[in-house]
Parts: structure tokens; C-alpha cells; sequence
């Protein structure tokens, strides 16, 4: 499968877009994907970014040469430095001969308009990533990562056409290398504290935090993190270089590790929010950009985060002296903050956008140890008619028994090279199949379900299909019933191959 990304950085709008598409774009990549970029150079050489992360065939538009008058229906047109129309076009042409099947779109200068005349140009579906909900939008698939109390309340406005939405942490787009990274060891002492304001942080938060130090009287090392897009990167080192427990550095390659080696965060609340969560580091974030407003109150609200209001050096300075006299309330930051994300949110969003592509192929005994973790998952004991945990030699013993039974049949789903599932038919001698599926706990409510379910009964060859689920069990009864299943008992579904 194909996919295209269209994506920019500047000053105004930062480099977190174009961050958390190449998450999502090694993600997709892993999954056996192409993936080519579009990106126009808006002062930050996005392109260069972008091959120097391994995507070497990525398009860059003509530079900018006339001016243009921004949209007033769109509050942020202006980032674009083009109209709308102008870049629709562009992107046409630049990937007319690639044509994707899908178009992944991170922009808050684009609206419905650009949406639909792209998709239509180039016969591909479109996945806006958004968290805004402030103009028009027309997609196959909305990601909002951001939490909100109901994701399709918040954008039922502004939908146009038939949308799914993937809202919430769980869909948080981190570099793959998130989900197996050392997290944070909590430590009582806060010896060292690390600042991040965001790769450009045009309003120049780390001096401001900077002072807010000093003010704090913190004489522990101090690690502020930037990148080259930082207009004020050199006022930033010549600060940092004077004073005395204090080192800046910039352009690291990721922040996991960053993240990992202090006892106290101090950063802006966008998108590296879910890398410091996924960390499990205490954190106190400030307000950087306007849409930063909802999501970081709401974060403080829920114990993940602490936060200031009207930052001032003297109030950071404040709740910094605070954090580090209370363990107690770093130790509840931590851990709430690691309860909320696990580092596979662009995984999931790359299987939700290729679940189509989802096949099959034979279980053997080196599958042994993800049958056993998927089958011992408590949300899919819950659902079971055995719901105790299996050990591990009765599991050893019981996959033996299966793979050799000529009369059944244990299958892998996998899309790419990701497992994501099994399911076992077990038949009689009339043709009938018993089914039984499990979805990788991780990834449940991804519409895997009904792509495992009709690429296994094709493999099997059974004429007649038959399942088992509890009435408390309303995912799986809607599965069967989408599936074609009907209903003979109340436990009981049934279903003849076509």
C-alpha cells in the first residue's frame, strides 16, 4: 500500500506536525508500507528533516513567490504562506504519478475545500490529523491524540461526509523506539531537572524558564534541550553558558532518554506531552500556544501533569519549589502519567488505516508465547467461558494437541509484519466449524475483528460456520452480526459460506 504524507514546520506553527508524522510514518513503514512526503520550506528545512529520518523520495514544493491573502474562515490559513487552492494543486502534481492510497494530512491551514479536491484528484482516501476542531473538515479517518470528553461531540460540526475518529492518548503518535524505552525510576531527590519548550519555541519559554531556576535557587544539574530551529538559539546558549550547573543541548536524534535521566520536567504542552507520559517522568508544563489551552488544564485536572497559570519566573519558580519538596505528589504525576500512554499509538493508527491488507497464515510452535499473552490478556478472559489465567505448560501442551489435529485449524492474522490475532476453527465431520478469535489486547476496537474473521473462514474452507459468546460479550455479538452470523440461541451464532 501506498501513502502519502503532506506536512510543514516553520517558526509560527513549529516542528511537532512534522514529529509526529514521521512517528507515524516509521510506524506505517514497519507495517510494509511506501510512504513518500510532500513539504514546502517554510524557514525550516523540513525536507532535509525528513531524509535525514530515512524517507529519501519526499517532494518539495516551489517556494513561496507572491503574496496571499489568508482565509478568514480558516484561523490558521496563514501558516500555509499559499492559498489553498495554489497548494492543493501543488500537491496534486507532485504526487499524481505516485498516487496513494492514502493522504495523510497534517495542517491547520487546510479545510474541506483542500480535502475533497485532493482525494478526488488523486482517487485516495484522506486522514487528517487535527486536535483544533476550528474549520471544515472532510476525511475517511480523523486523529485527535488529544484528550477531550467526547471525541465525536467536540468535531460533530465539523464534519463533512462519513468520518472515523481515533481519539485519545491511546493513539498518541511516538517514534516506535517509545514503546520499548527505559521508562523514568522515580527517585525522592529531585537531583537534576531537564527543560524542552518545543523544537522553535518562537516566544522564547526556555529563558523563561531559565530565570524561573535561578529564581528557584535550584543548585542541581539543569539540561535545556533545543533544536537549530530555535530563532533564539544563540541568546538561549550564551544565558545557559552562564551559569554554572547548567548545559543546553540540541538536535538529539529523540528525547527518550532525555526524558529517562532527570527527576523533574519542565516543558511547553504539545506534542512531546505524550513522549514525557509514555517516559513516566513527573512533569510541569506550560502553556506555550493557544491550543495548548484545553488540553493541558485537562491534563492537570486528571493528577497526569502540574501546571501554572500566567506563567512568570516567579510563579514557575514556585510550584518548582513545590514539586521537589513533595515526593508524594511527583510519585502520583509519574504514575498517572505512564498509565496514559504506551508508545503504540502510530501502530494502532497504521493498522486501523491498513486493516484492509490483513491476512493469514498457519500458527506453529513459535507462536507460542503471543498465543499465551494474547489468550491470558484479562480484557479478553473477561470474555471468555473460561475466564482463569492459563499456565504456561497446560498452554505448551495445549498448542502441541492443536497443531497436530488434522481437524483443526489455528491461524495467524497479521498485517505487514505485525501479529495482531488468532483464530482456530475446529471442524466436524459435516463441515461445520467452531470459531474462536483473539485480538492482541493492544489492539482492540481497530475494526481488526471483522478482517480476521473473513480472511480465516476463506482459509479454512468449512461450508458452515458456528460460534460461541457470552451475552455480556457485546463486541464480539456485534463482530458475528456485522459478519453475516445469525443468531440461533442465546449464546449461539451461525453462519453458511456463501
Amino acid at each position: 500500500m501506498k501513502i502519502a504524507i503532506r506536512v510543514d514546520a516553520s517558526v509560527e506553527m513549529g516542528i511537532g506536525h512534522l514529529q509526529r508524522c514521521l512517528s507515524l510514518a516509521r510506524a506505517l513503514q514497519d507495517l510494509n508500507t511506501d510512504v513518500r512526503f510532500v513539504t514546502r520550506d517554510l524557514g525550516i528545512a523540513s525536507a532535509k528533516t525528513i531524509l535525514d529520518r530515512g524517507f529519501d523520495r519526499t517532494v518539495t514544493l516551489p517556494a513561496i513567490d507572491e503574496l496571499f491573502e489568508p482565509d478568514p474562515a480558516i484561523p490558521h490559513s496563514r501558516w500555509a504562506n499559499v492559498s489553498q487552492d495554489r497548494d492543493a494543486e501543488e500537491t496534486i502534481s507532485a504526487l499524481e504519478e505516485f498516487r496513494p492510497d492514502w493522504l495523510v494530512v497534517d495542517h491547520y491551514a487546510f479545510d474541506a475545500h483542500w480535502h475533497d479536491r485532493v482525494s478526488s484528484a488523486l482517487d485516495c482516501r484522506i486522514a487528517v490529523i487535527e486536535d483544533l476542531a476550528d474549520r471544515a473538515i472532510d476525511a475517511d479517518l480523523l486523529l485527535d491524540h488529544n484528550l477531550a470528553p467526547d471525541h465525536r461531540a467536540k468535531y460533530d460540526e465539523r464534519l463533512v461526509g462519513k468520518t472515523r475518529i481515533l481519539g485519545g492518548t491511546r493513539y498518541a503518535l511516538l517514534a516506535p523506539a517509545y514503546a520499548d524505552a527505559p521508562p523514568y525510576e522515580f527517585s525522592e531527590q529531585v537531583r537534576s531537572i531537564g527543560v524542552f519548550m518545543g523544537g522553535s519555541d518562537a516566544p522564547n519559554y526556555s529563558e523563561l524558564v531559565v530565570d524561573a531556576l535561578v529564581e528557584a535557587r535550584f543548585d542541581g544539574p539543569v539540561e535545556i534541550v533545543t533544536t537549530s530551529a530555535n530563532p533564539h538559539l544563540e541568546s538561549l546558549r550564551q544565558r545557559v553558558e552562564a551559569l554554572p550547573n547548567a548545559m543546553l543541548s540540541f538536535d538529539l536524534p529523540d528525547l527518550a532518554a532525555f526524558f529517562a535521566r532527570h527527576d523533574l520536567q519542565i516543558g511547553a504542552g504539545g506534542g512531546a506531552t505524550w513522549e514525557r507520559c509514555c517516559i513516566g517522568v513527573p512533569t510541569l508544563l506550560v502553556i506555550a500556544a493557544e491550543n495548548q489551552n484545553v488540553v493541558v488544564p485537562e491534563l492537570a485536572a486528571r493528577g497526569i501533569v502540574a501546571t501554572v497559570e500566567d506563567p512568570t519566573p516567579q510563579r514557575i519558580a514556585g510550584r518548582i519549589t513545590s514539586l521537589i519538596g513533595n515526593p508524594i505528589e511527583r510519585r502520583g504525576l509519574a504514575s498517572k502519567a505512564r498509565e496514559t500512554v504506551d508508545g503504540l499509538g502510530a501502530v494502532r493508527v497504521g493498522l486501523s488505516m491498513l486493516k484492509d491488507t490483513l491476512s493469514v497464515r498457519r500458527a506453529t510452535n513459535e507462536d507460542a508465547r503471543r498465543l499465551f499473552d494474547w489468550r491470558n490478556a484479562p480484557e479478553n478472559r473477561a470474555m471468555m467461558t473460561n475466564p482463569e489465567e492459563l499456565a504456561w505448560a497446560d498452554h505448551v501442551a495445549w498448542l502441541s494437541r492443536v497443531l497436530a489435529d488434522e481437524t483443526r485449524l489455528l491461524l495467524i492474522g497479521h498485517v505487514g509484519e505485525r501479529d495482531i490475532g488468532s483464530i482456530r476453527f475446529d471442524l466436524d465431520e459435516q463441515g461445520a466449524a467452531e470459531v474462536s478469535l483473539h485480538i492482541d489486547a493492544r489492539f482492540h476496537a481497530l475494526g481488526l475483528g471483522p478482517k480476521l474473521l473473513a480472511a480465516g473462514e476463506k482459509e479454512s474452507g468449512a461450508s458452515t460456520f458456528l460460534a460461541t459468546v457470552l451475552s455480556k460479550n457485546r463486541p464480539s455479538q456485534a463482530l458475528f452480526e456485522r459478519s453475516g452470523y445469525e443468531r440461533t440461541g442465546t449464546q449461539d451464532w451461525r453462519k453458511t459460506a456463501q
